[in-house]
């Protein structure tokens, strides 16, 4: 059973698409949703997926800083990192 609301199918969907090595920000997701207001309930939506398949680490906050996630900053910068994503300080460096 999907207990997921429509808004937050709408996000994974999203970013489903984001490519390995590639980031999108909060506000690039909630751009394609049409309300760029949304940021905060699109960092919301993916704090509350369980789902493998939807790669939450690659989105990041709109100053380059990699943003909250569920098993922690450090696990984050480590999985963006591996796919070849620059990070440095904290920061990506290739948005």
């Amino acid at each position: 059973m999907n207990s997921s609301t429509e808004f937050q199918r709408r996000v994974f969907n999203i970013v489903k698409k984001i490519p390995r090595g590639k980031v999108m920000t909060y506000k690039e997701v909630a751009g394609w949703l049409g309300d760029l207001g949304a940021a905060r309930a699109v960092g919301n939506a993916l704090n509350k997926n369980f789902d493998p398949q939807v790669p939450c680490h690659r989105v990041v906050k709109s100053d380059g800083t990699v943003g909250g996630f569920r098993d922690g900053t450090q696990k984050k910068i480590e999985m963006l990192m591996r796919e070849g994503v620059n990070i440095k300080n904290g920061k990506v460096t290739n948005l």
